[in-house]
């Protein structure tokens, strides 16, 4: 069957899962205070989900939080046949390398399980809709480069790139590629998928690298680096990478797949000095620069080298590019987290520790 294309300029109805995370709150805020759309947020609120990421949103006639679990498949379907979204954005996952290593089981049961039953209830409601709704309907589902392993110091991550995946974290993510694919090969499902790389910007949760380390140089502590510094990544800010799925849901050809990158090769260690030099212009310490608290600790076991996206499709055929280089982003997330204390500070109160995690523990029971 051709599939026409989705025009999502217009008020349609959209429904995202894990909302209420990092890129999830900011696809929610751009969705609707932007575009105008009715969302529902389906989320579960685990650890790293924030509703205070979308207080912009509370009381907006176009947006409704659901609490719920991906992996219960029958209260999604019902929140589906509910709500009749004409597209669904997928980001709901665990999604942080350390704990998978210390606990892959969530991961497995979220990621895959809960792909896997998100689909079936999409499937089933699909199949329902009325045959004009049904050319028009769009999964988009939300993925990483980390399914394609580690790459040496040339070349580029292309949508042709074998799966490699190296932690507990990005196998979940390409089994669940992969059952998206399957479930649109076998079934005729419309998805499209989408493979991202590091996302950065504000409202991130204090997990993962860049707030980390702000949060920790603002509070006083070491500014840990793994190994040397030397893994490589390729960075991403988050309202580019919102931009690029609303453009894959609108544009994307169905079944294909589509590389999201932002053209931000930095190694660790750089980030990290980039973050001491603007915490010493905007923050400066009586004394010294914050780059004197770097230290080295042990690496991350299977620690992949390096990530680079090529996103020439999504360019090429989507006509979207990255519009905010590494250094304007990661100087506008600084500041955000500068002027916002009182929610990071929030999730430290409510038990969050910034603490290394992820190095082999017994994971037997977990």
């Amino acid at each position: 069957m051709k599939r026409r294309a989705v025009e999502i300029g217009l008020s349609r109805r959209i429904l995202v899962t894990g909302g209420a995370g990092f890129i999830g709150s900011a696809l929610c805020l751009h969705l609707v205070l932007r575009g105008r759309h009715r969302v529902l947020n389906l989320d579960k609120l685990t650890y790293a989900a924030n509703p205070a990421s979308l207080a912009e949103l509370e009381g907006r006639a176009g947006y409704r939080l659901a609490i719920a679990d991906i992996c219960d498949q029958e209260g999604v379907a019902r929140l589906i046949s509910e709500f009749r979204p004409e597209i669904i954005f997928h980001l709901a996952a665990e999604s942080h390398v350390d704990r998978s290593i210390d606990g892959p089981e969530a991961f497995m049961q979220t990621n895959i399980v809960g792909t896997q039953r998100l689909l079936s209830a999409t499937l089933a409601y699909w199949r329902g809709l009325p045959a004009a709704e049904a050319s028009g309907f769009r999964f988009v589902h939300v993925s990483t480069d980390e399914v394609y392993g580690s790459l040496g110091p040339s070349g580029l991550f292309t949508e042709e790139s074998p799966y490699r995946p190296n932690s507990p974290y990005s196998a979940s993510k390409a089994a669940s590629d992969h059952l998206a694919h399957a479930w649109h090969a076998t079934y005729g499902l419309p998805v499209i998928i989408s493979n991202c790389s590091n996302n950065y910007g504000p409202r991130q949760f204090p997990e993962k690298l860049i707030p980390h380390v702000i949060i920790r140089a603002i509070d006083g502590d070491t500014l840990p680096v793994y190994g040397q510094g030397l893994n490589i990544r390729d960075w991403l800010f988050v309202e580019d990478h919102v931009a690029a799925l609303v453009a894959v849901a609108e544009r994307g050809q169905v079944g294909e797949k589509y590389n999201v990158g932002g053209h931000g090769e930095r190694r660790n260690f750089d980030v990290v000095q980039g973050i001491c030099r603007h915490l010493d212009h905007r923050r400066p310490l009586a004394r010294g620069s914050y780059a004197d608290r770097i230290v080295f600790v042990k690496d991350r076991p299977g620690h992949d080298l390096r990530y680079a996206i090529d996103p020439s499709k999504s360019e090429r055929e989507l006509g979207w590019r990255p519009s905010v280089d590494f250094e304007a982003g990661l100087a506008q997330t600084i500041d955000w987290y500068l002027e916002h204390e009182t929610w990071w500070r929030t999730i430290l109160a409510h038990g969050y520790q910034p603490a290394r995690i992820g190095q082999l523990a017994d994971i037997s029971t977990r």
